[in-house]
């Protein structure tokens, strides 16, 4: 399986595909674009794609150079050098890649920094499949760390970058509002219906649903949330940049982390204004999404049981 020609049938095949299905959406649902936000939006992915362009590349370099330095190491302790290409090496491929994904996008949104890298994704105020290509500029950066485990016990370093854009496709199709709730096929996997609350910032919502194909580890690690048809998704983030300049969309929560450093003089607050949870403060001045839902989780206790004594 020869890389140029794996990266040439996604250029020829897949991408175009995407885009002929992004302009059908355009033009079947209207209202679910804002024209401004839709031209910052490939304007960001324009400069992400442009950027992991050459953190792809290293990444994958990275990948090969641990899977052979580390070759001795499994074929002493494990009897082998390499997975392989059999069918259930791709299994092993696949679900580490589904898990990878699932801890680099949940830490994503609870380690504020990542936070920062990753804000540029969920500040539109629309969902759409414009949406899914907006993706921030420094992701790429440290995305790959969270898959190195998968060459150092023996997983092909093309079938890792294979599996990675498998689900890069698969994310593209979870960014639509066509699609109904499909509740047999959400037991197990991800969809556009699940995936909207996930983009969604109204406090039950928050910080759920991180999974890439399959919601296996959302429901393991309790992070899973399912659509409730009362409460209507409000697409965006709590503190948005409010404007459609991609370098300000991928550098603001940058600039106010920078902000947040000078509110204390502790050594350990401006640990966490960087490495905390997102919205956190030394003084309450704002809060991160546990202290928000834990408040909401009081208020709605406190509702019933006002009820029920009425």
């Amino acid at each position: 399986m020869e890389l140029s020609a794996n990266i040439d049938f996604w250029i020829k095949t897949v991408y175009p595909l995407m885009l002929i299905l992004l302009v059908i959406e355009v033009l079947t649902v209207r209202e679910h674009y804002d024209l401004k936000e839709t031209a910052s939006s490939l304007a960001i992915a324009a400069g992400a794609t442009i950027i992991a362009t050459f953190t792809k590349v290293v990444a994958l370099s990275v990948f090969i150079i641990v899977f052979e330095w580390s070759k001795e190491f499994r074929l002493a302790y494990f009897g082998y050098e390499s997975l392989g290409w059999a069918w259930w090496a791709w299994l092993i491929a696949m679900f580490g890649d589904d898990f990878s994904f699932y801890w680099h996008h949940r830490l994503s949104h609870t380690v504020r920094v990542l936070w920062a890298c990753h804000i540029p994704h969920h500040s539109a105020k629309t969902f759409n499949l414009a949406v899914s290509v907006r993706n921030g500029w420094f992701i790429t950066l440290y995305k790959p760390i969270f898959w190195m485990w998968l060459p150092l016990i023996g997983v092909e370093p093309l079938m890792i970058a294979t599996a990675l854009i498998f689900n890069a496709m698969y994310q593209f199709f979870l960014h639509s509002q066509i699609v109904p709730s499909v509740s047999w096929y959400e037991k197990l996997f991800n969809t556009p219906w699940v995936h909207q609350v996930h983009h969604s910032c109204n406090i039950e919502y928050l910080d759920k649903n991180h999974g890439g194909i399959t919601l296996i580890w959302d429901r393991l690690f309790g992070t899973y949330q399912p659509r409730v048809k009362e409460i209507e998704p409000t697409f965006g983030v709590l503190h948005p940049p409010n404007s459609y300049n991609p370098i300000t969309n991928n550098t603001h929560e940058f600039v106010n982390i920078f902000k947040d450093l000078g509110k204390s003089k502790k050594f350990k607050d401006k640990l966490m204004y960087i490495f905390g949870p997102p919205g956190w403060s030394h003084d309450g001045s704002s809060k991160s999404t546990r202290q928000l839902q834990s408040e909401w989780k009081a208020m709605k206790e406190a509702a019933k049981k006002e009820a029920a004594l009425a």
